[in-house]
């Protein structure tokens, strides 16, 4: 059976998943980022006559948020601070490589096929960091407002009505972190401003739409790690402060 803890008082421990839900988490954030650099993907729909069209990364990066909700619920905000942190260590790294190979000479074989400029527009936005600022700016804003909200939920619901929360934060997290998002990487140049609504809109919906689909995977995930973890946290004492 899981043991319920005060977050504020758990000792130091291990933990036999966190470092896989981790490894998890930091392959979808830099996999999504890189996905929103290379393709805009048209639906075909409109809403309110605003076309519905959606970066290459909206399909996997609200995965993210399963994840970040799975962290919070189960071992609590400041485990999930530190991954979110790891996440955010990792996309840099990923931007600075993709930035310096684009400094380095190009073979003419290479260029021949590919070129420096299809480099310059599919990678881009890694290359330069404009994907990955607004990444992490609106991540860094929607993940921890997502934790949080996800966190006192819990605590004001004694743990009731999962669903609740993990849909409540998503529907808080997703709004900021897709403003901030496509805000600082139209400013970055990665994306027009003729995009800006339909992007803010179309990111913002499909995401929430995805992870309330992924809702029962979430309860199965959750259900398990508590389970294995003989963990369950409540955040209670806890300062919501993403530096710690």
């Amino acid at each position: 059976m899981s043991s319920t803890r005060n977050a504020s008082s758990q000792p130091a421990r291990r933990y036999r998943y966190l470092d896989t839900v981790t490894a998890f988490f930091v392959a979808i954030l830099i996999v999504s980022n890189v996905a929103s650099s290379a393709k805009i993907v048209d639906t075909g729909l409109s809403l309110f006559g605003i076309p519905l069209a959606f970066d290459g990364g909206t399909l996997l990066f609200p995965v993210s948020y399963v994840f970040g909700d799975i962290l919070t619920e189960v071992y609590g905000f400041r485990a999930s601070r530190r991954v979110i942190w790891t996440g955010f260590i990792a996309l840099a790294l990923a931007s600075l490589v993709f930035f310096f190979l684009r400094l380095l000479p190009a073979a003419a074989d290479w260029e021949a096929y590919a070129g420096s400029a299809a480099y310059d527009a599919i990678l881009g936005g890694m290359s330069t960091g404009g994907i990955a600022a607004a990444s992490l700016l609106g991540y860094w804003v929607g993940e921890f407002s997502n934790s949080a909200v996800l966190s006192r939920v819990k605590v004001l619901m004694k743990g009731r009505f999962l669903w609740v929360r993990t849909i409540g934060s998503t529907l808080v997290g997703e709004l900021l972190d897709s403003l901030v998002f496509v805000l600082v990487a139209s400013i970055a140049g990665v994306f027009g401003w003729e995009l800006f609504t339909t992007l803010v809109l179309t990111n913002y919906l499909f995401k929430c739409a995805i992870e309330a689909l992924m809702t029962p995977l979430t309860y199965l995930a959750v259900r398990r790690l508590k389970k294995a973890e003989a963990l369950d946290a409540y955040d209670v004492g806890v300062r919501f402060n993403p530096f710690g």
